[in-house]
């Protein structure tokens, strides 16, 4: 599932999910994957605002802007494009 080597500094972490969300509500979050610190590279670039992800779909969900829906979570964009997640 990993596209990263199984080496001694990622043996004890589990793999990246293909689909991944750091909503807690949504089916897509597993909680053990972010006891580690977690980065997405976006069509070469690394993101620090994805909210969610898809490597084999090849999207992303990230904040649009400072605009909020009524309940006052961040409205989401899906950008697609290459999509590759990795631990730090």
């Amino acid at each position: 599932m990993s596209d990263t080597p199984n080496t001694p500094e990622t043996a004890g972490r589990p793999d990246l999910p293909d689909h991944l969300s750091i909503d807690p509500r949504s089916p897509h979050h597993v909680a053990a994957v972010f006891q580690y610190d977690i980065g997405i590279r976006f069509n070469g670039q690394e993101r620090a605002d994805v909210e969610e992800y898809c490597v084999s779909e090849g999207w992303i969900k990230v904040p649009a802007g400072k605009t909020v829906d009524r309940k006052g979570r961040p409205l989401l964009i899906k950008l697609k494009g290459k999509v590759e997640a990795f631990y730090r």
